[in-house]
């Protein structure tokens, strides 16, 4: 929030008649607009939550956003990443968000950080900032982002989506939980779906999104109640909407009355991403070439489709097992120790998993690298990419 210490900017003519129905609003009024333009709100990742996140904000008058992603828009990001469009395609994500955004607000500042979120840059990124909003989709990130809030003293507003589910909440350590209150440990990362493994619905990161930025400026404003030691549940298909208290954990490693971690980690060793014994990627990988010549020279070798039935109809190798990720933990003792398995998927992100967790238990395993959409690039342009 805008430092009480310091004056409120004035409004330009020209501002007053952009934020006309916010000034109409016994909330927000002049002042409360004033506040806005003072804020000051950093935005990680400009996909599918950013997007909506960014443009409200922007709308809003929010006066400095900052911007943090390293990734380029692709086409498959346009059926959700609302702020890219067609004319961006190849560009950082980052830049296409800022023309867009300026173009929604002229009024506004924004700031571009084309880089990965580390434990080395987050804290000098995060700290000129008022409040930190979560457009991630990845667990060490979160972690990263939720323990150097702590340390600053800053609220984090959070989203996080899969398919057709949504949550969202405030995680402010002065007055409530933290993330890790809720979610002390990720989950074993061969059990993590994201939007690119699992899919999901294009309409459902708007409404989380737009709830974060609506979460975002009651913070700014100072009204209502915000989300602050609550967890809202969003089912799209039943168009529910449940919430659920989080209490502060008083044994907390990050703010809790005792606590154990003090400075930023290892985030994606703590997810388990980068475990001591993992062997390196190219031992673990095999690439489309490779694997067709082992093939044609009648090499005895399972390979296994780790994709979900429906992908099938999309495109299929006619050698390949089907066996879903979930399901195949469950059938590990279905495979002989002996012989060589070849895992795949759409983009070499679930089978890469899957090799790595057969390799750790003995197993003589790798990844198809790229997937199938590399196999139909590089092998059979039959084949349709998706």
């Amino acid at each position: 929030m805008p430092d009480p210490k310091e004056p409120l900017p004035e409004l330009t003519p020209e501002e007053l008649r952009r934020y006309s129905r916010h000034l109409l609003l016994p909330q927000v009024g002049l002042e409360g607009q004033r506040k806005l333009k003072a804020a000051a709100v950093l935005i990680v990742g400009l996909g599918g939550l950013g997007s909506p996140i960014a443009m409200y904000l922007a709308a809003a008058g929010v006066g400095r956003l900052g911007l943090v992603d390293a990734d380029v828009v692709d086409e498959s990001n346009l059926q959700r990443q609302i702020v890219h469009g067609q004319s961006t395609v190849g560009q950082l994500k980052v830049e296409s968000a800022r023309q867009r955004l300026l173009d929604l607000n002229p009024h506004i500042q924004v700031d571009v950080y084309p880089v990965r979120l580390t434990r080395e840059n987050a804290l000098d990124i995060l700290r000129p900032y008022d409040i930190v909003v979560d457009g991630t989709d990845n667990f060490p990130t979160r972690y990263l982002l939720n323990d150097a809030c702590v340390f600053l003293g800053k609220p984090f507003v959070y989203g996080s989506i899969y398919r057709f589910d949504g949550q969202a909440s405030v995680f402010d350590a002065r007055r409530g939980p933290c993330y890790r209150c809720l979610f002390p440990e990720p989950p074993p990362p061969h059990l993590v779906p994201t939007c690119g493994t699992g899919g999901v619905f294009g309409v459902l990161p708007g409404v989380i999104g737009t709830i974060q930025a609506t979460e975002t400026l009651k913070l700014i404003l100072d009204i209502g109640e915000p989300l602050i030691g609550r967890l809202l549940l969003y089912d799209a298909l039943d168009m529910t909407f449940d919430t659920v208290r989080v209490p502060k954990n008083p044994k907390c490693p990050v703010c809790g009355e005792h606590p154990t971690i003090t400075e930023l980690i290892d985030y994606e060793e703590f997810c388990g991403l980068t475990p001591p014994d993992q062997p390196p990627a190219e031992d673990l990988e095999i690439t489309p070439q490779e694997l067709a010549r082992r093939l044609a020279a009648g090499e005895r070798l399972r390979v296994i489709d780790v994709r979900e039935p429906h992908e099938l109809e999309i495109s299929r190798l006619p050698f390949a097992e089907n066996i879903p990720l979930e399901q195949l933990w469950s059938r590990m003792d279905e495979f002989a120790p002996e012989t060589p398995i070849v895992f795949v998927c759409r983009t070499g992100e679930r089978s890469r998993l899957a090799a790595q967790e057969f390799r750790k238990r003995g197993y003589r395993a790798w990844n198809l690298a790229g997937g199938i959409n590399a196999w139909a690039r590089e092998v059979d342009p039959s084949l349709p990419q998706y």
